[in-house]
């Protein structure tokens, strides 16, 4: 009887369908090994924002080749004024980023580390004051300044967010 439909036909056809995709599996070429992280060239867009930005893009000079640019974007116009980001992986595979904006500082410093908290303390990163932000995701040394805030903020420990704020220039 065309039509009929039973439990055991539903199972023969999982089954068919499971061994294809194990077939797949086996003979599509695939790394377990391989890094998933993309490394990319900021060079271009920093060259831009240089430009065009209303403040002193803020990007790292003289950081070990283990440091990997993964994210870069710079945006005239944001919820957050002139925005510009810069992201790594750093040498132990932890994620640091070097965030500016020109806006209400709190709702930008909020927004960027994933509203981490200031603490009572500071870092001194070249001759300047950085506030220490702790938070359940992102930790973060912030530094305000009258026409932009600076945010180095990430899921690596402080030693690595202030190497990375000891790179950028004063």
């Amino acid at each position: 009887m065309r039509g009929k439909k039973t439990v055991r036909d539903m199972i023969l056809s999982m089954g068919l369908i499971g061994l294809g995709a194990w077939v797949l599996y086996l003979f599509i070429p695939h790394d377990d090994q391989q890094d998933p992280v993309r490394e990319i060239s900021y060079r271009a867009e920093l060259a831009t924002a240089e430009r065009a930005a209303p403040y002193p893009v803020a990007a790292p000079k003289g950081l070990s080749g283990k440091w990997r640019a993964t994210s870069v974007y710079y945006r005239s116009q944001s919820d957050h004024g002139a925005v510009w980001h810069l992201g790594f992986m750093d040498p132990g595979n932890e994620y640091v980023a070097v965030e500016q904006g020109d806006a209400d500082p709190a709702k930008f410093i909020a927004k960027v580390t994933h509203k981490a908290e200031e603490t009572t303390r500071t870092v001194a990163v070249n001759g300047r004051d950085w506030a220490r932000y702790e938070g359940p995701k992102y930790d973060a040394l912030v530094l305000k300044e009258p026409e932009v805030t600076t945010v180095v903020t990430g899921t690596a420990p402080f030693a690595r967010l202030k190497e990375m704020a000891t790179a950028l220039p004063s």
